[in-house]
C-alpha cells in the first residue's frame, strides 16, 4: 500500500519573513492565552513552502523565533486557536503546536526589611569565590527588564533585547527582573550593597513581560520567553534564567531551551509557588528549581513534582530593588537565579565544560535532601556552589568514546511511499544526543536538534524505486552512531518535460539573516518544473564548498566556533538535469 502523507500541491515560492511584531496582551486576560496567535514547530526537513501551505489552510502566517525552528503563527480574527492547534497536531508535517499561554512571575512575597544574605553561606559561596566569581560568562535574565542604572548592577550590564515590544528598551516595568538579576549577578567587591552569587558575570537583560494594571502583576508569554532564549543563545549567553511559572511543561520552551543547550548553554526555570505537585512531565532540556529555607526544608509555598531537578534557597533573599535600593525577596523566582549563578561560576572556572556537563556536575555535587537520590521535592538536592566549582575545576574531561544509538521507527523497510513522508527516529546516548541527521542515499536532507526526532522527507526529491534511509546521531564529544539502513520503494507520478529552460527555485530555510552562534543547522530546499529528483545542490560558506546533495533537500551542521567573528555569507547553487541554475544567499554575523 502506498503511503502518501500530504497530497496538497505546494507552490514553489520564495519565502518572505514577516516583519517583527509587537506582542499585545490578550483580548481577555481571563483566557490565560494570547488571542490571534499560536506557537508551532514543523518537522525537520519540511520546506518553507510546504510549511506555508499547511498554515495557509488555517489562514495563518508564521515567523521564525530567532534562528530556531520555532514559529509564532498569526491567525485571522475569526479563528479558534484551540481548534487550529488540534488540527495541526494531527498533521504529519508538524512536530507540535500549542497555545501562547500567559505566565506569571514566581515571586511569593517581598519583605521591606533588611536581611542578611544567609543563602550565600548556605551554598558555600565564599569557598567557591576563592576560585571564581563568574568572569567571562553572560547570564541572560528573561524577566520584566532590569534597572541597569542600579549601582550594584550597572558594572555588569551588557546589551539585551525586549521581545515583548521587539525593541532594545530593557528597562524594568515591574521590579521583579531587577531583583532576579541581583540574586544571580549583583556586582561583588565594589563596596556597594549586596553580592550576587556570580558577582563578576555579565547580565544580559531580556524583557519578556508586561505589567497588567488590572491584576497589578507582571506576565510574560510562552512566545516572548522562547524568543528571548533563542536571542540570548544567538548573542553569546551561556546561562539563562526564567523565573516564571508554568513554563517547564511547554513544548515550545523545551525546544528553545534545548536550542541553547545545543550551543553549550543551560537554562534555569523556577518550579512555581503554588505549594502543590504540579504534575509536569520531567524534561532534560532545562534545570527546574524548587525553594528551600534556612534549615534546608522546602518552603511551604514552593511547588514540587517529578519535574524538579534541583533545590536552592528561596526565602528572604536579600537582593537589588528597582530604583537603586535593596530588600528581602522570596519565591522560587530567586532559587532559580541563585542556581543559574552557580552554573556561571562553574563555567568561568572551567570554560571547556558545556552546559550538559555543568548540569550533571551540579546534580552530582548537590546536598541530597529528603528521600535518598532524586525526589519530587528537592530533585537531586540543594545546590552546593563550593562543591560544584571544585568538581568543575577537577573535571579533566574523561573522554566520552561511546557512540549514540539510533534506529528508524517509521517508515518500515520495504514500504512503498510517495509525496511527503514522515520519518521517525529513536536516538539515545550515555551523555546526550546533540543532533540527528537524516540521510537519503548518502545525502543529508534534514537535521533535528530536539527530541522526539521527527522528519518530513519529500520523496519527490529522489528517483522512483528503492532508496535507502539512514539516521545518524551525534553527541557533544563528536561520537557518531548510524542506524541500520531502511530501504523503501518510492512511487511518485512524474510529468515529462520535453524542453527545460526553467531554473530551479532554491531557498535557505535556516538560518535567516542576523546573528548566529555555536552549531547552526543550515536547511535548504529546492523545487524544479522537471521534478526535484534531478536537482543538484551545492552549499558554500564564504565561497568554500561545504556540502552537496541531490534532490530537493540539503542540510548541514555548521560549527561557527571555528570561524572568525564578523559577517559570513551562506550561498546555495541549485542545478537541474538540464543544467539550468539558480542561487540564493543569506548574510549572517557571528
Amino acid at each position: 500500500m502506498k503511503l502518501s502523507l500530504l497530497q496538497a500541491a505546494l507552490a514553489a515560492t520564495i519565502f518572505s519573513a514577516l516583519p517583527a511584531l509587537a506582542i499585545a496582551a490578550p483580548a481577555s486576560a481571563d483566557l490565560g492565552y494570547a488571542r490571534g496567535r499560536i506557537l508551532v514547530q514543523p518537522n525537520a526537513g519540511l520546506s518553507g513552502a510546504e510549511f506555508d501551505a499547511i498554515l495557509k489552510v488555517h489562514g495563518g502566517k508564521g515567523r521564525k523565533l530567532g534562528q530556531s525552528d520555532l514559529h509564532l503563527v498569526e491567525l485571522p480574527g475569526n479563528a479558534s486557536e484551540t481548534a487550529v492547534i488540534e488540527r495541526l497536531k494531527h498533521n504529519p508535517g508538524i512536530k507540535f503546536a500549542e497555545l501562547d499561554r500567559r505566565v506569571p512571575h514566581t515571586l511569593a512575597v517581598n519583605d521591606p526589611y533588611a536581611g542578611s544574605e544567609w543563602h550565600l553561606a548556605k551554598v558555600g559561596a565564599n569557598t567557591a569565590w576563592d576560585s571564581t566569581m563568574g568572569a567571562g560568562v553572560t547570564i541572560a535574565i528573561l524577566d520584566s527588564g532590569v534597572d541597569g542604572a542600579h549601582p550594584d548592577l550597572l558594572p555588569n550590564m551588557v546589551p539585551g533585547f525586549n521581545t515583548y515590544d521587539n525593541n532594545t528598551n530593557t528597562a524594568d516595568v515591574c521590579g521583579h527582573g531587577t531583583a532576579v538579576a541581583g540574586t544571580a549577578a549583583a556586582a561583588a567587591n565594589n563596596g556597594v550593597g549586596v553580592a550576587g552569587i556570580a558577582g563578576k558575570a555579565a547580565i544580559m537583560p531580556i524583557r519578556i513581560a508586561y505589567f497588567d494594571t488590572t491584576a497589578n502583576a507582571c506576565y510574560g508569554y510562552i512566545s516572548t520567553i522562547a524568543n528571548g532564549l533563542t536571542w540570548a543563545a544567538d548573542h553569546g549567553a551561556r546561562v539563562a534564567n526564567v523565573s516564571y511559572g508554568g513554563v517547564a511543561g511547554s513544548a515550545t520552551i523545551q525546544s528553545a531551551a534545548q536550542y541553547m543547550k545545543n550551543k553549550g548553554g543551560l537554562v534555569f526555570v523556577s518550579a512555581g509557588n503554588n505549594g502543590v505537585n504540579e504534575n509536569v512531565t520531567p524534561t532534560s532540556t532545562m534545570v527546574v528549581v524548587s525553594a528551600t529555607d534556612q534549615n534546608d526544608a522546602k518552603t511551604s509555598w514552593s511547588s514540587y513534582g517529578s519535574f524538579v531537578t534541583l533545590a536552592a534557597p528561596g526565602l528572604s533573599i536579600y537582593a537589588t530593588t528597582k530604583g537603586g535600593t535593596y530588600q528581602a525577596w522570596s519565591g522560587t523566582s530567586f532559587s532559580s537565579p541563585l542556581s543559574a549563578g552557580v552554573a556561571a561560576l562553574m563555567m568561568s572556572a572551567q570554560p571547556s565544560l558545556d552546559g550538559a556537563a555543568i548540569e550533571q556536575l551540579m546534580y552530582s555535587t548537590a546536598v541530597d535532601l529528603g528521600t535518598a537520590g532524586r525526589d519530587q521535592t528537592f530533585g537531586y538536592g540543594r545546590v552546593n556552589a563550593a562543591a560544584a566549582v571544585k568538581a568543575a575545576l577537577a573535571a579533566v574531561g574523561t573522554p566520552d568514546t561511546q557512540a549514540p544509538a539510533s534506529a528508524i521507527g517509521a517508515p518500515l523497510a520495504g514500504a512503498t511511499v510517495g509525496g511527503l513522508v514522515a520519518v521517525n527516529v529513536g536516538a539515545s546516548d550515555n551523555v546526550g544526543v546533540t543532533r540527528v541527521e537524516l540521510k537519503v542515499n548518502g545525502s543529508v536532507v534534514a537535521v533535528d536538534d530536539t527530541a522526539p526526532y521527527a522528519f518530513s522527507w519529500n520523496s519527490a526529491g529522489v528517483a522512483n524505486g528503492m532508496n535507502n534511509l539512514v539516521a545518524v546521531a551525534y553527541d557533544a564529544a563528536g561520537n557518531v552512531g548510524s542506524s541500520a539502513a531502511v530501504a523503501v520503494n518510492v512511487a511518485n507520478s512524474t510529468t515529462p518535460v520535453t524542453t527545460d529552460t526553467t531554473a530551479p527555485v532554491v531557498r535557505i530555510n535556516n538560518p535567516v539573516a542576523g546573528a548566529v552562534a555555536g552549531n547552526v543547522s543550515i536547511s535548504v530546499s529546492a523545487t524544479d518544473n522537471s521534478g526535484a529528483a534531478g536537482i543538484r545542490q551545492t552549499l558554500y560558506i564564504d565561497g568554500v564548498v561545504k556540502a552537496s546533495a541531490t534532490g530537493g533537500s540539503l542540510a548541514y551542521s555548521w560549527n561557527t566556533r571555528k570561524v572568525a567573528a564578523g559577517s559570513h555569507t551562506i550561498q546555495v547553487v541549485a542545478r537541474d538535469a538540464a543544467n539550468n541554475a539558480s542561487s540564493t544567499s543569506v548574510l549572517v554575523t557571528r
